[in-house]
């Protein structure tokens, strides 16, 4: 039976279109330890799911164009697709095709997938590969990216936005992922900077690899704009899908339910031993996180950078929660700039979402210093305070340890609407620790004394008598119960029931001026 010309004509377009940049172009990407754009959307969807949108719109020709380079798709795929069943929309910049350069039909068709995204109520992630702007497009070029700023902007707390970095990522192009909530990045392969090392060493003198300048550790570790770090490409993959698991389709839906194979009333006595007998010894506040949420459920986020405070998603009975914990292990949990502004990005998501926040709390207040307070801890710090205030999601805190000073308001405390506030009979909440408050208040007597030391150590004690417990705190309702540690799952499960029809809301305004 012969085939009608005009489907044979259909399908050497298609096949054509998935050829991308052509064979040779596809094995140089493999060869770099890469997968091309189509293999990645494969990766990331349910099998057999995905549905292409615009596969035959053409690159955009001008008098700068290179005879004959005109691709079917403009060097991007865009579509809808499902994970684990649920809807997607999906992107993915394909470097064979003039590197992933964005033009202007490659930018219209990033915009309406984000649109379709949008008014339908699903997340869209975007797989970036990209040389940054298409320079013989010119300001057209420039035009389509601002066109992509401005989706990612009325996107944000609408629908989840997650970027996969999986290649370079540089100039203009690094805006995009900024603009969303997550970012993915790939050791070894991806790249994001604002100017590449030939610039920055024809600037500032500064010899830099792309590695050092831009790669996935750095902006895991040190500039805190990346959120994961994944050892491949599949890597990768597997943490977008399991970060949506987490995550409602949209703003007006709640996260989705897991049937939970977690005993609820399950109690861990070995938690009742794990705070240690000195208060400035250190402990794992994983530890208490791990063996309180549903079995092996915690998926931590920038788990490398600012370490003082941990931020990421477990499921308690199976509902999803964000999880906020100062981290003894480092810095002692003190809230810096940097500790303040994950805190703060992260609490402000959850609330976008409607996924409950659960803090656990062991913080001896803010870091002093110089470079602290030029640097601008008070701002930074305010983030954090502002976030707590404005969420209206269930908020449920636990105090282990420390709370001192303004950095006990901070942490989702009674007075900024935490809904319940429990606390360990470990809990010291106090304006500063037992040395400080002793140095100022006896100060005098102190000098005095026939033996200094041995007046302070003294009165060190009896504060600490006084203070170093939740029982001032609970006497007068700022923490609603102290319970023993064993009993916090249980306790904790038993909050979020009651919460689960918790409605507050902010007075009405356009929107509120937080301190950034």
């Amino acid at each position: 039976m012969s085939i009608d010309p005009k489907i044979l004509e259909l399908r050497l377009k298609r096949e054509q279109a998935r050829m991308g940049g052509g064979s040779k172009r596809v094995d140089q990407q493999h060869a770099k330890g890469k997968l091309t754009a189509r293999e990645r959307i494969e990766l990331l969807l349910d099998e057999g799911s995905f549905q292409e949108l615009g596969m035959f719109v053409g690159s955009r020709q001008n008098a700068f164009s290179a005879e004959g380079e005109s691709y079917l798709g403009d060097g991007v795929i865009t579509g809808f697709g499902t994970i684990e069943g649920r809807l997607v929309y999906a992107y993915s910049q394909d470097f064979t095709v003039m590197g992933g350069s964005l033009g202007e039909a490659h930018a219209e068709k990033i915009v309406r997938v984000m649109d379709m995204a949008m008014k339908n109520g699903a997340p869209v992630i975007g797989l970036n590969d990209s040389g940054g702007a298409r320079i013989q497009e010119g300001v057209v070029s420039l035009g389509g990216y601002a066109d992509i700023f401005l989706q990612n902007t009325l996107a944000s707390g609408l629908i989840p936005q997650i970027s996969a970095v999986m290649g370079p990522c540089a100039g203009g192009a690094v805006y995009s992922p900024a603009l969303t909530d997550f970012i993915v990045m790939v050791k070894d392969t991806s790249y994001m900077f604002v100017t590449g090392p030939d610039v920055v060493k024809t600037v500032t003198h500064e010899d830099v690899t792309f590695e050092q300048l831009g790669g996935a550790i750095v902006h895991n570790e040190k500039s805190g704009v990346a959120h994961f770090a994944a050892d491949s490409e599949e890597h990768g993959v597997q943490v977008i899908r399991k970060l949506l698991s987490y995550l409602p389709q949209n703003n007006m839906e709640e996260p989705p339910l897991v049937r939970p194979n977690d005993d609820a009333l399950r109690a861990d006595p070995l938690l009742d031993e794990i705070i240690p007998d000195s208060p400035n010894k250190p402990y794992d506040m994983k530890d208490i996180i791990q063996r309180v949420v549903d079995d092996g459920s915690f998926l931590e986020v920038q788990e490398l950078y600012a370490q003082n405070i941990i931020v990421g998603f477990a499921r308690l009975n199976g509902r999803a929660v964000g999880i906020v914990a100062q981290q003894p292990m480092v810095l002692a949990g003190v809230l810096d700039i940097n500790s303040s502004t994950k805190g703060a990005r992260f609490v402000r998501f959850c609330d976008c979402f409607n996924i409950p926040l659960i803090t656990f709390e062991d913080v001896p207040g803010f870091m002093p210093g110089v470079g602290q307070e030029h640097g601008g801890i008070i701002r930074n710090g305010a983030k954090l305070l502002y976030a707590y205030c404005e969420a209206t999601v269930p908020k449920i805190t636990v105090i282990t340890r420390k709370a001192y000073g303004g950095a006990y308001d901070v942490m989702n405390s009674r007075h900024i609407r935490g809904d319940l506030n429990y606390a360990w009979p470990s809990a010291e909440i106090a304006v500063m620790g037992p040395e400080g408050a002793v140095n100022i208040l006896y100060r005098d007597e102190i000098a005095r004394a026939a033996d200094p030391d041995a007046l302070r150590q003294k009165l060190i004690q009896e504060y600490r008598e006084h203070f170093a417990n939740p029982y001032i705190a609970a006497s007068r309702g700022y923490v609603d119960d102290v319970i023993e540690p064993h009993q916090t799952r249980a306790k904790l499960i038993a909050g979020l029931e009651m919460l689960q029809n918790k409605r507050d809301t902010n007075p009405p305004k356009k929107h509120g001026n937080i301190p950034l």
